[in-house]
Parts: C-alpha cells; structure tokens; sequence
C-alpha cells in the first residue's frame, strides 16, 4: 500500500514538472508572439511609407516624360529662364497706417 502512494507520487511530481515545462514553453512562445507582432507592424509601417514614395515617385516621373514637366524642373531646379523673359518681383501694397490720437493722460505723460 505504501508502495502504491508513493508510485502516485511520484507520477504526479513528474507531471507537475511537465506541466510546468509545458507552461514555460507556452510563455516564451507569448512573448516570441508579441515581438513577432510588434515587427509585423512595424514592417507594414515602412511598407505604406515606401509605397506611398514611389506613388509620388512615378508621378514625378510622368511629370518628367514631357517637355513642359522637363523645362518645369529645369527652370526650378536652376533657376534659368528663356531669351526674352524677365524677373517680376510682386511687392505686397503697404497700406497706411494711421497712428490713433493720444488719449489726454497718454499726452501728459509724454511731456514728462
């Protein structure tokens, strides 16, 4: 009889450990998860930007397939102009600021 509980014992002392091996796998595996995600979405980040830069890429690229688009960036880029053109500079109009009349206590002070 004392033979047959410590057999128990022992089978349950070795299935303890088991379960408890098993139960630390399943955790390192959790955490292997959440890095796993965490990357996944950093990744799918880059992906978007990456994709929206060469959306804009092939739009500048169309833009560059045609001669107006080339003298556009020439033009930009080097700041050069035609035979004949020349520079406009547009001055914002000032307006005419008018200085409100001093207060009776604003000119006194001003004597001082």
């Amino acid at each position: 009889m004392r033979a047959n509980q410590w057999r128990q014992g022992l089978w349950i002392g070795l299935l303890l450990l088991i379960m408890g091996w098993l139960v630390y796998l399943i955790w390192g595996l959790s955490g292997k998860v959440s890095i796993a995600l965490r990357q996944e979405r950093e990744v799918k980040d880059q992906y978007d930007a990456l994709e929206a830069r060469r959306v804009v890429l092939e739009a500048d690229l169309k833009e560059l397939s045609t001669p107006r688009g080339q003298e556009a960036a020439i033009r930009e880029s080097f700041g050069v102009a035609k035979p004949g053109e020349e520079v406009i500079v547009l001055v914002p109009q000032v307006e005419a600021t008018t200085t409100p009349p001093l207060s009776w206590w604003q000119t006194v002070l001003n004597w001082f």
